[in-house]
């Protein structure tokens, strides 16, 4: 008798963990399905197929590097180069997941690494704003069902824009391309305004791609200009970190 009341409610912790956990990435859901649905039709619009660009959301989850990757394959990029860009660009997860792993310390690590494979900007930023759910009986379920719900639907949205991709006209299909920059003005102008010296970094990023592309491929340029930017970026706002 006692064994048959554990079990339910433990069964009933699970089921609200996981419910909160759903009912948190609810608004994350909505962001990322309009996001996906351009990557679809712009991977599509790249040459992709429909299962190469829903594998990509499904083993990479990571949507500003999908879009560059989209755009890198559209212009003829190698493997290599696509490969270097999109790690530069999500160098910044390592530091994430490390957060992750030492904020949420009630966490068992057998479950602390595979959920930290499920972090992006936005999980992480809400993961973040509920650490108490990490010392509850079952916390794990409620960021396990957080990620999972993100997850999903960029993989879902990413196939229906893939779907999209094939039967819109293809005028429509091309003007989507405005997607891509919308995203990383979007990305930036935040943090612009936080620090002006990040616009700074920005075009002298811009400008180094500029300047390589007629001597290397245009994924090259990408890679070249990415990493001395960012590496322009420590110089310029080391006063900052010190101050």
């Amino acid at each position: 008798m006692t064994n048959t009341v554990k079990k339910e409610e433990d069964s009933s912790q699970t089921m609200r963990m996981v419910r909160r956990g759903i009912a948190v990435g609810f608004p994350i859901m909505l962001g990322y399905l309009p996001i996906a649905i351009a990557y679809g039709v712009l991977a599509k619009q790249a040459g992709l197929s429909l299962v190469e660009l829903t594998m990509m959301s499904v083993l990479v989850f990571a949507g500003a590097s999908q879009f560059m990757g989209a755009n890198m394959i559209a212009v003829g990029a190698g493997a290599a180069e696509i490969i270097v860009a999109t790690f530069v660009l999500n160098f910044r997860q390592f530091v994430m997941s490390l957060s992750f792993m030492n904020r949420f310390r009630d966490i068992g690590r057998t479950w602390k690494v595979p959920l930290s494979l499920g972090l992006t900007d936005e999980t992480f930023a809400v993961s973040s704003l509920h650490t108490k759910e990490a010392r509850e009986d079952k916390g794990a379920l409620f960021y396990l069902a957080l990620l999972l719900t993100a997850y999903f639907s960029w993989v879902a949205g990413s196939l229906l824009g893939g779907v999209l991709g094939e039967i819109i006209p293809e005028t429509l299909s091309q003007s989507m391309g405005i997607a891509l920059y919308a995203m990383f003005i979007g990305l930036l102008v935040p943090s612009v305004k936080k620090e002006l010296k990040v616009g700074l970094i920005a075009i002298i990023a811009m400008l180094i791609n500029v300047l390589c592309s007629p001597f290397m491929s245009e994924g090259w340029a990408i890679v070249i200009g990415t990493v001395l930017g960012g590496l322009t970026g420590v110089y310029l706002l080391k006063g900052e970190s010190e101050s």
